[in-house]
């Protein structure tokens, strides 16, 4: 007689590992090392779990697919990972990506806490089974306008390709800008060379240009442009979306790509916990660790508590995000209902704007906070 499989997600009660889904870019076009930092943070947390007991007693384990920055091979690992039984989905970096990933687990009811992706739209309607860790992009952006007004910066272009995440960054700055002032102009990356930026720069009178365009390019041989037209020895670079975070950054463009501030989902000071798993990743990744890498190991201490509650069913995963309250490295973090937002939302995601030092490249400047 042969006994049926279980259903995803029930609860299983043979020994086997407790699986989680994990979605990571690993390849290119993917941003590789946002990716690797992501992957690091969730196998230290995974590891560390299984240190401590695991889940019940049964091992944790990460089930891991390449998205590659495809948001059609994200909806294609979902419907695997769903098939295959794992509890919930987690990760992700692309908000383009992660936002097919959420819509695709949203139908199949399939909890997923997404780790990285800002895209204040995840899902087109309010659900119920996505949660997310990283604050939404109107909080983040409108925090990054109002560093630029502050530093004196009203007429803004940005350089631009074309995507939905771009576009919606667009939109948060200009409707942060314009009832105070300020002046966004588009330059589309499609027609425009970095020379040819560094003509519209000064034809427009821009004191800031940001970098709404993926790395290492173009974003790399625009910043080299710029600093090196006389012209332009005034404007602010910028990059929003963190491109500098990473050390490849620094390896490519050197002094060249410190003062440039980026969005960085940090405290001012990691709690003992964050400064431990700080540590930890620094050594595992023989470098500093970004944001990122925190956000992968705070989706998995999550992950771990609620699973350690509520077992592996599926349906009760998911309608424990409101009852979350875990220790994570940069703060407590709880799950709420924003206006706007159709996931639940860790509300007080920690937000920085920082650049690198020029004195010292590897070196990260707070320059605002919240």
């Amino acid at each position: 007689m042969t006994t049926p499989p279980s259903p995803p997600g029930a609860e299983r009660t043979d020994g086997s590992p407790v699986q989680i889904g994990a979605l990571v870019p690993l390849a290119r076009p993917g941003w590789v090392e946002a990716g690797r930092h992501l992957l690091a943070g969730l196998e230290l947390a995974v590891r560390e779990v299984n240190d401590t007991g695991g889940i019940a007693g049964k091992p944790l384990e990460l089930v891991v697919r390449d998205t590659a920055a495809d948001p059609r091979r994200a909806e294609a690992a979902v419907e695997e990972l769903a098939r295959l039984g794992v509890a919930a989905l987690a990760g992700e970096y692309h908000s383009v990506v992660a936002r097919a990933a959420a819509t695709r687990a949203d139908a199949l009811g399939f909890p997923f806490l997404c780790s990285s992706a800002v895209l204040d739209a995840l899902t087109e309607q309010p659900t119920d089974w996505v949660a997310r860790l990283a604050p939404a992009q109107s909080r983040g952006w409108q925090i990054y306008a109002e560093f630029l007004l502050s530093a004196g910066h009203s007429r803004i272009a940005v350089a631009a390709e074309p995507s939905v995440y771009w576009a919606s960054g667009t939109r948060v700055l200009r409707d942060y800008l314009a009832p105070r002032g300020g002046t966004v102009i588009e330059l589309d990356m499609r027609a425009l060379s970095p020379s040819a930026v560094c003509d519209e720069l000064v034809e427009h009178r821009a004191t800031a240009l940001l970098l709404l365009v993926g790395a290492p390019e173009p974003a790399v041989s625009i910043v080299k442009s710029v600093r090196r037209d006389q012209r332009l020895s005034e404007v602010l670079i910028g990059a929003p979306a963190g491109q500098p975070e990473f050390a490849e950054w620094a390896s490519l463009l050197g002094g060249d790509g410190a003062a440039i501030p980026f969005l960085r989902y940090l405290p001012e000071r990691l709690s003992p916990l964050g400064a431990r798993v700080e540590a930890t990743l620094r050594e595992r990744l023989a470098e500093a660790p970004s944001f990122v890498a925190f956000e992968g190991y705070d989706t998995v201490t999550v992950l771990a508590d609620v699973l350690r509650s509520q077992g592996t069913d599926r349906a009760r995963i998911a309608d424990s995000w409101p009852r979350v309250a875990v220790e994570g490295t940069r703060g407590r973090i709880q799950f709420f209902r924003t206006p706007g937002i159709s996931v639940w939302q860790w509300s007080r995601t920690p937000i920085q704007v920082v650049d690198r030092d020029p004195a010292s490249p590897d070196r990260f400047r707070t320059l605002h906070t919240t």
